[in-house]
């Protein structure tokens, strides 16, 4: 007999099998994200067409950051959850239901108004495009094609908040990879067909915010939540929403914004610069997508529940425990990036168009990125705390001193730097964020564990540190130089990795690290073994 078995699931419990459900799913995604860009890397490398798509795509993706998976689930998951705690689950469907009438009618407002001023918005986006009339007409006119994929997102992100809420994560962590696999399968259907080759890209991304949306219906149903049962069109719970959602829509994207006023900036330096921001920032996507988004999808419902039940040191205990699973795993993929930049980035783009010029500028912006991984990640779960206990003007206030932070550093910083100066910027601003926000949560809160999340942390730097001077020594060794073989890199790469984490567990057993069993415990979780 399990003595376990019918012990009562704490919030801490509910966290670490979420995270792995949305972890390993992530990974997919993010495993199918990188054959994406390695695709598109190949097909179209860093020059006018990948400029323009990636432009192109971030003003669509910006607007899902904000008003999508960024300020409509932090603002719907807690009142949706206050209205399952205290007045039952017809009642909250009831509010849902009309939040899905609501913001489908915004969403098409909001599509037709891009569609519309794409001109203006490529202008103040990326200015620098105005001096090349073929990549400024080509910007817009793919921005044109793409803009109808906010409607999707948007209401993939609307079902995300309510499966989450009712304890399943799976469906909307899996969203992503239908829209990697249409991107992909562009590539090579719609692209050939075409006069601009790029337009099939954008095309794939139509597609996949449909395929996204699909997957997401046969889980409602099965949950009991129906589309099309009938419901107010104005609930007196949107407007509590609403209320929460306006200022979300800075403070949750505060990251994206940064990312997109480098974007901008990088518009005024040489050709290519945009696309070697957008391929380090993806690699930086890859443990911050899997770990971080991760812990912070999983943490907001529990953060929601206990702030709904007014149990403060609930709160508090479930913020130090997520804050200490993020440092641990992100802390040594910095150092595993910074260490490994350029062989990473050679095998998985240097193909094709994208050449060892390419590659290298590349790994230099990914060096300043990772430098703010850990304030990234760190940042999400401080925010999602904040949004929990329904507080959103502080994130706002701090955001916005992280942008302006961001534009004079960036503006300093790219003279000398270049590219990488952008990149090192938007780490500089999220670590200043990082700051603001927990120096306010405490003084909301109260004591919030800093010691034991220090103490963590500090651990967690020390293995890191010896990790990432062992696969150094390693990587001279393993990894051929510049020109070897793919198969050399690949297992020079792997061989590597593998040391690091070797390594990076079995000191992290030495020094008695308790994050380690919980990361097991999440990764059992996202195996399917419990």
């Amino acid at each position: 007999m399990n003595p376990t078995k019918n012990r009562p699931v704490s919030e801490n419990d509910r966290v670490t099998k979420a995270t792995g459900v949305v972890g390993s799913a992530t990974l997919l995604s993010r495993i199918f994200g990188f054959i994406r860009d390695v695709v598109i890397a190949g097909f179209f490398g860093a020059g006018l067409s990948s400029d323009a798509f990636f432009v192109a795509f971030r003003i669509p993706n910006l607007l899902r950051r904000l008003f999508a998976e960024g300020s409509l689930s932090v603002a719907f998951i807690p009142v949706f959850t206050e209205y399952l705690t205290h007045r039952g689950k017809d009642d909250a469907f009831e509010m849902a239901r009309s939040a899905v009438r609501l913001l489908s009618v915004l969403l098409v407002v909001v599509a037709v108004a891009g569609v519309v001023f794409s001109p203006l918005i490529i202008r103040i986006i990326a200015p620098g495009f105005a001096d090349s009339p073929e990549k400024f007409s080509l910007t817009v006119f793919l921005t044109r094609v793409m803009f109808p994929y906010i409607f999707f997102i948007g209401m993939v992100a609307l079902s995300m908040g309510i499966l989450n809420v009712l304890g399943h994560f799976a469906a909307p962590a899996l969203a992503p990879v239908f829209l990697n696999i249409s991107i992909i399968c562009s590539v090579f259907l719609i692209s050939p067909h075409l006069t601009e080759p790029v337009t099939g890209l954008a095309i794939g991304v139509v597609i996949g915010g449909v395929l996204q949306l699909a997957l997401q219906v046969p889980f409602l149903m099965k949950k009991g939540f129906y589309f099309w049962q009938k419901a107010k069109f104005f609930h007196p719970g949107l407007k509590k929403i609403g209320r929460l959602m306006l200022p979300t829509i800075f403070g949750a994207a505060v990251y994206q914004i940064n990312i997109l006023v480098g974007t901008l900036l990088a518009s005024l330096l040489p050709q290519g610069s945009v696309s070697y921001l957008y391929y380090a920032d993806r690699l930086v996507q890859f443990p911050l997508g899997i770990f971080a988004v991760a812990t912070a999808t999983a943490v907001l419902p529990s953060l929601s529940r206990q702030a709904a039940k007014k149990d403060l040191q609930g709160v508090r205990e479930t913020f130090s425990y997520a804050m200490k699973l993020i440092f641990f795993i992100t802390i040594p993929s910095m150092v595993g990036l910074i260490v490994l930049r350029e062989p990473i980035v050679a095998l998985l783009f240097r193909r094709g168009a994208f050449d060892a010029t390419t590659t290298h500028l590349t790994a230099y912006a990914l060096l300043y990125y990772s430098i703010g991984l850990w304030a990234f990640s760190a940042v999400r779960i401080v925010v999602s705390t904040f949004y929990a206990l329904q507080d959103t003007r502080t994130p706002v206030i701090t955001g916005a001193v992280s942008v302006g932070a961001n534009i004079v550093l960036g503006i300093i910083l790219m003279g000398p730097m270049g590219h990488g100066g952008l990149a090192l910027s938007t780490s500089l601003a999220s670590m200043l964020n990082l700051g603001l926000l927990v120096w306010a949560l405490r003084a909301k809160l109260g004591a919030l564990g800093l010691k034991s999340i220090t103490e963590s942390a500090g651990k967690t730097i020390l293995c890191s540190g010896i990790m990432g001077t062992v696969v150094w020594a390693a990587a001279l060794i393993m990894i051929p130089p510049e020109g070897g073989t793919a198969f050399g890199l690949f297992f020079g790469v792997l061989g590597s990795i593998i040391i690091g984490l070797v390594l990076y567990g079995s000191f992290s057993v030495l020094f008695k690290s308790r994050e380690l069993k919980k990361v097991m415990a999440i990764a059992r979780t996202g195996t399917g073994r419990t």
